[in-house]
């Protein structure tokens, strides 16, 4: 016998592309439980967890299934039982949630949401930058480490859902459909659920999780980072004095705004990788993407 609250919607990714306000504006509806917090991983190993997502290893919903399932125990008789884990399309770095997921949930049904893939692979950049550390330049981070570029491969990503699920349990969109017709967008998502197309969530003109213009990037000692996730380190951080704990950030990081940082070589780098990457997801899903801007160089 199914578990009562066991989650039936799954938002995949893309990394970078609006899941987090898309996660929210599901929330809101009142046919629909989305779990907190967001991104709870339980699929991905815990391997992967510890190298990828440290602080949500630490969360330990790994663990078994019983705790991850009471993150659903409010869900009440909600029709929709959802989660939003953007690590599920993070291949190949990240494999085997597939398998996983299947023997879970065989009918489960999922949301992938894709941005133009050369903004998604700056943005990732930026998100290294601010939780991970990332001290490379933009240029040298995105070329010698293929993640970057992986995440954007949307094909890729979608290519497993679809053999295992099938097509029409997955549903596909744009960030720029969202942005650019929020009301539209969510009344067709809705349709597809099969809830009330008719309700609006008060937070659809409120994005969620903005990159900040301006970052503080590390620049000082490699080993910094899994210092400062570690449970020990978070557990004396509110005794170390605010004004030691300043000295230190001073000195190894350095203010970065965003506007400021040249990207045109990155994004000549990416454009013809990627826009091979867009052919393929053209003819998978049979549509293109004119909203995709910084992908076409006339778009800059």
């Amino acid at each position: 016998m199914d578990h009562p609250h066991k989650p039936n919607l799954f938002i995949i990714g893309a990394m970078k592309s609006g899941t987090s306000s898309l996660h929210v504006y599901l929330a809101e509806h009142p046919e629909i439980f989305m779990c907190e917090p967001k991104e709870p991983s339980y699929f991905v190993s815990r391997e992967d967890l510890k190298t990828w997502y440290p602080s949500m290893e630490e969360q330990g919903f790994w663990k078994g299934e019983e705790r991850y399932l009471a993150l659903f125990a409010a869900a009440g008789t909600r029709k929709i039982i959802g989660e939003s884990s953007t690590s599920y399309t993070k291949l190949p770095q990240i494999a085997g949630v597939v398998e996983r997921l299947a023997a879970f949930s065989p009918k489960a049904r999922f949301i992938y949401i894709m941005r133009d893939p050369v903004e998604r692979t700056i943005s990732h950049y930026w998100h290294m930058v601010r939780n991970r550390d990332e001290r490379r330049d933009m240029l040298t981070a995105i070329r010698d480490e293929p993640h970057f570029r992986e995440v954007s491969h949307y094909a890729m990503q979608l290519a497993p859902y679809f053999k295992t699920w099938g097509r029409e349990s997955v549903y596909t969109m744009t960030t720029e459909e969202l942005s650019g017709d929020p009301e539209g967008s969510v009344r067709r998502i809705f349709a597809w659920l099969g809830v009330d197309q008719g309700f609006m969530p008060k937070s659809i003109h409120t994005p969620e999780h903005v990159t900040p213009e301006e970052l503080r990037q590390a620049t000082g000692w490699a080993g910094l980072f899994q210092i400062r996730q570690s449970s020990l380190y978070r557990a004396i951080r509110p005794a170390i004095p605010e004004g030691v704990r300043r000295f230190v950030s001073s000195l190894t990081r350095r203010t970065v705004k965003r506007r400021e940082v040249e990207s045109d070589a990155v994004k000549a780098y990416l454009r013809p990788i990627q826009l091979e990457q867009t052919r393929e997801l053209s003819a998978m899903l049979g549509r293109e993407f004119p909203e995709w801007k910084t992908l076409d160089a006339k778009g800059r």
